[in-house]
């Protein structure tokens, strides 16, 4: 593994361990975001703290430094690596970002659950079908009113579009990162998915039981 390869690991994860929605929350709430509702640091957590407008630039900001380490390894560290695909040295940044932003060294590793953050390594690494993605996922959440579903069917439905819309060459390394990125994410959701099957899962909007 050359020197190049392990700084594309390591700012990638930086740059994803950066807690949006914890600074956000602690910056114009006061509150540590963590205490509230599901604990989790992620966009939807945020929203339900509150503060809708927090929680969608908890979205945009967690999908931004996605895509921001996945364009510091196809612009920056790619040619630094001229043996390697770029679409390998993507997905390294790829997968690392999102490990950062669920596994934050800031939060004691305890981060958030990947959505927005693997809708932004995807949009640049394989565009159509992260907005296939999220597609999906806006259409299950607005017909179910389950966040949840919509995320688990939306991550588990990418490594197929992203067969189906990427074209060119598509790496070994590139097609597990994508597989290893949505098994992340909903492997994540496990609370959710034994709520889900129980039915006591929060529907979005809908009011809070005691």
């Amino acid at each position: 593994m050359s020197l190049a390869s392990v700084w594309v690991g390591v700012i990638s994860y930086l740059l994803g361990s950066v807690p949006t929605g914890y600074l956000l929350v602690r910056i114009f709430r006061k509150q540590d975001i963590r205490t509230v509702g599901s604990g989790n640091i992620g966009a939807t957590n945020v929203m339900r703290s509150g503060n809708k407008g927090l929680g969608a630039l908890t979205f945009v900001l967690d999908a931004a430094k996605g895509a921001a380490a996945v364009l510091l390894g196809a612009y920056v560290f790619a040619p630094m690596l001229p043996g390697v695909p770029a679409r390998n040295v993507e997905a390294l940044a790829a997968l690392c970002a999102v490990l950062g932003h669920m596994f934050p060294i800031w939060l004691g590793f305890r981060g958030g659950k990947g959505v927005a953050t693997g809708f932004g390594v995807f949009l640049v690494a394989a565009p159509w079908a992260a907005l296939a993605a999220i597609a999906l996922f806006a259409v299950v959440t607005a017909l179910t009113r389950y966040v949840s579903l919509g995320s688990i069917l939306g991550a588990a439905s990418f490594p197929a579009f992203a067969w189906f819309t990427v074209r060119g060459d598509k790496p070994a390394f590139f097609i597990a990162v994508q597989i290893a990125v949505a098994f992340l994410i909903v492997v994540k959701h496990h609370p959710n998915i034994r709520r889900l099957l129980t039915g006591t899962e929060h529907r979005f909007g809908a009011p809070k039981t005691a």
